[in-house]
């Protein structure tokens, strides 16, 4: 309850995660059929990077702020990125950014817990007038995905983002997206994971491959890191030291099949402008 996504809008984890859900929502957009997206921990959706929770950190300083001005010939998915944020009154969150590339037909789920920020989240979605296209729902997240799998559609993406700041987080995923895969085997579940100095981050990137292969579910897994300057101090990450984040990763179940070679095409562009001087780097796996 005590996680805001306001100090960390906009900085490096945010970016992978951006590009791989923006690739993942344009494919969704190629048939005409209606899709579902269900966002398990949505935040208020829209950020002032120049407001005071952001300032505290300068965490966009270090992601978003060295990207949102490169122009020549980029990727799709990041410039498609780009453009969204560009077109944004603030840096749109997860939620703006798929409310943003849904079409007539298509619906999107939110959840949200913090009271604050579910109630900032709630009033950003009335501005866009999506009506009940768009609905936001004040509960767990976890929880409350079970009710709207398999979608009436049968089509549709889980984005699965929690703070992980508290332990019990790492598991409650790995628990959730077993679930979830047995109501809901064709959806398409993009599960965002830190890189940090905790035995939890360290077994989740193997976890949820293995979790993959036991559903005989394809799957694609992207990490970034963005490193560290000479003194050895992480990049404009602003966390706690013994939590410190210095990478962080994408695991997505059902991917669209283009999605591992663009992820390929856009990460070493991101990393051009983000990384530090050591540790730095990116990896795309897939199974």
């Amino acid at each position: 309850m005590n996680y805001r996504h306001g100090y960390h809008a906009g900085n490096f984890a945010d970016v992978i995660k951006h590009v791989a859900l923006v690739r993942v929502l344009l494919h969704l957009r190629r048939k005409d059929t209606p899709f579902a997206v269900v966002d398990s921990h949505a935040g208020r959706g829209l950020y002032d990077l120049s407001g005071e929770q952001a300032g505290k950190t300068g965490e966009a300083q270090g992601g978003i702020a060295r990207l949102a001005d490169m122009g020549g010939d980029l990727p799709e998915s990041l410039a498609a990125y780009l453009a969204l944020v560009k077109d944004s009154a603030g840096y749109p969150g997860s939620p703006l950014i798929a409310a943003k590339l849904l079409r007539p037909q298509d619906r999107l789920k939110l959840f949200e817990v913090h009271p604050t920020d579910g109630r900032l989240l709630a009033r950003n979605v009335e501005g866009l007038g999506a009506g009940k296209q768009v609905e936001v729902l004040r509960k767990n997240g976890f929880e409350g995905l079970r009710a709207l799998l398999p979608p009436p559609s049968r089509r549709g993406l889980v984005l699965m983002d929690p703070s992980y700041e508290l332990k019990t987080d790492y598991d409650e995923v790995i628990a959730t997206v077993q679930d979830a895969l047995k109501r809901f085997p064709t959806g398409t579940y993009a599960i965002w994971y830190p890189v940090i100095a905790r035995p939890e981050a360290h077994a989740m990137a193997k976890k949820l491959k293995t979790l993959s292969a036991q559903h005989q579910r394809a799957w694609v897994q992207a990490e970034l890191a963005v490193g560290h300057t000479p003194d050895g101090t992480p990049v404009k990450t602003g966390a706690r030291p013994a939590t410190q984040m210095r990478a962080s990763g994408m695991h997505i179940i059902n991917p669209p099949f283009t999605l591992a070679a663009q992820l390929r095409e856009a990460l070493p562009v991101v990393l051009s402008q983000l990384k530090g001087k050591v540790g730095s780097g990116w990896t795309v796996e897939h199974g």
